[in-house]
């Protein structure tokens, strides 16, 4: 008996490679109904037409956190219910774009060149303070360590004195969120909201914070965004020995002369290419409209703490940059008149009226890092800045934001949820615990940072970018323009510069108060 073999039809081939090519990525099978034909909605409004892959990314992000916090737990409940990941994607959807809607509406500007060198300078003028009374009465006796007097100097509450980060204070502010993004009919059942709620604390608190707060991780993240290390400027040894007995006077005299001007020539050909750059730059930063000025969030609120009624009493630690010495000021108890170079607490802001100077408080971090008011001829150098930066305020209020929307471009939000997914999910699921460097390995980083002297490619563009000063410099002329700025020692220097970032439980206060700055940024209505 021969069997008649049964052939598919076409149209049955054809649907099921066109199932196939749907259900290829993670996102479209986890966070689309089951045998769905639509696509998934635009996650992105402004730039996903412009950029599609980044809406990809981030869903892919989205289907890879869904499938390590909520399926596991999910299908042992129930193995047949496939529309519950479908509906917490779309919560997401509308709290993204919310958040995007209300990024765009608020002005960065003043929160990036303002706000946050601000409370980056007040973290370095803490600790600062701190060290010297580490072994005096303050620190009731030498009993007091250094990240419980900063607590005390620094206090949160979302921190205890030990450190340690409370959940329950990120679970009010996405839960505050959530009502903000959602409407009535999203917002309003408990189950859905609360996973979507304990998904984002859980990265948050238990996998974010306690790996970007180390102080190995902060100096490994400056060691590459500054490149790596070139530490040989010139020539190997072997070029540099006695020329041979065979070459002549003459070819050795060619070869200097022929050097002299293919350096010549660079250099010219880069100060040209400077030059036309610099005109460009300066004709599109002209026909930039100047900003509305807006009411400041700053203006009105605190910018460290989301319920600013319960925390106002322990906040109020006010400190200046000239209190260095134990006998000048106490750490806990004493309270300093306010200076013309710090502001007097962390939560309080000027006006939106006087934070259009942008300049001023980044020169002012740079100033209190590198300590340069100990050093006559650093103090010049950024006095000098300071006053040329103040005669060109109009035109580096129109700079500097222009810097910034090409700086935060769609291209850089791709590029930080790439490294976000390759670092929280390096296989697809949850990696395992970050393995911390050993204590050599640490010393090694740290060396290797404290050696820098302006080398690397992405040295130049950091510091111009930061630090407002003349963008054009090559790498060469900010190696010889170091011992000025950092003084006769430069690794002295720069080791006291990572001082205030040693400590994790110090760094995590540090990352508090720059997270709700943000938060209070995006959105105002938590301080309500």
């Amino acid at each position: 008996m021969t069997t008649v073999p049964r052939h598919r039809s076409p149209h049955s081939i054809a649907s099921s490679v066109v199932t196939k090519s749907h259900q290829q990525t993670l996102a479209r099978r986890l966070l689309l109904l089951p045998h769905s034909t639509d696509d998934l909605p635009p996650l992105l409004t402004a730039s996903s037409s412009a950029h599609p892959e980044l809406a990809a990314e981030l869903y892919d992000f989205i289907a890879m956190a869904l499938r390590a916090y909520v399926n596991p737990w999910w299908t042992k409940l129930t193995r047949y219910d496939k529309e519950f990941l479908p509906h917490i994607t779309r919560i997401l959807v509308r709290v993204v774009h919310a958040t995007e809607e209300r990024a765009h509406n608020v002005q960065l500007s003043s929160l990036v060149f303002h706000d946050l060198p601000t409370i980056v300078t007040q973290h370095y003028v803490d600790f600062r303070n701190i060290q010297p009374k580490l072994s005096t009465s303050y620190a009731t006796g030498g009993a007091a360590s250094l990240s419980h007097l900063f607590a005390q100097i620094q206090p949160h509450i979302a921190i205890s004195s030990d450190g340690k980060i409370d959940p329950e204070y990120y679970r009010q502010v996405v839960d505050i969120i959530l009502k903000l993004c959602l409407p009535p009919e999203d917002y309003e059942p408990e189950v859905e909201r609360v996973i979507v709620r304990e998904v984002l604390v859980k990265v948050l608190v238990n996998d974010i914070f306690p790996k970007i707060t180390q102080p190995w991780f902060i100096q490994k993240t400056i060691l590459d965004l500054l490149g790596p290390m070139d530490d040989e400027f010139y020539s190997s040894s072997r070029s540099s020995q006695p020329a041979s007995n065979d070459t002549s006077f003459f070819h050795s005299m060619v070869i200097i002369i022929l050097s002299a001007l293919q350096s010549f020539s660079g250099a010219c050909l880069a100060l040209m290419h400077a030059y036309k750059q610099a005109i460009s730059t300066i004709k599109l930063v002209n026909q930039t409209p100047s900003q509305p000025s807006k009411e400041s969030t700053s203006s009105r609120h605190s910018a460290t703490d989301i319920q600013p009624a319960k925390v106002v009493q322990p906040i109020q630690a006010p400190h200046v940059a000239s209190s260095r010495t134990p006998s000048s000021s106490s750490s806990t108890t004493s309270v300093n008149p306010p200076s013309d170079g710090i502001p007097p607490s962390l939560p309080v802001l000027p006006p939106s009226q006087q934070a259009q100077d942008y300049a001023v408080a980044p020169l002012r971090m740079l100033t209190e890092i590198i300590n340069a008011h100990e050093r006559y001829a650093s103090t010049i150098l950024l006095s000098t800045l300071s006053m040329t930066a103040s005669s060109m305020t109009p035109f580096l209020d129109k700079l500097l934001p222009y810097l910034l929307q090409r700086f935060l471009s769609p291209s850089f939000i791709l590029n930080i949820t790439r490294l976000s997914k390759r670092t929280l999910f390096p296989s697809g699921y949850p990696g395992p615990p970050p393995i911390i460097p050993t204590p050599e390995e640490q010393a090694e980083i740290r060396a290797k940072l404290v050696a820098w002297r302006g080398k690397g490619p992405m040295c130049t563009s950091f510091l111009i970018t930061w630090c407002f000063s003349i963008f054009l410099i090559k790498s060469r002329l900010l190696a010889h323009l170091l011992p000025i700025i950092l003084g006769p020692d430069p690794s002295a220097t720069l080791s006291a510069a990572l001082d205030p970032l040693s400590d994790a439980q110090c760094n995590a206060r540090l990352v508090v108060f720059i997270l709700d700055r943000l938060l209070l940024t995006l959105f105002p209505e938590l301080v309500a």
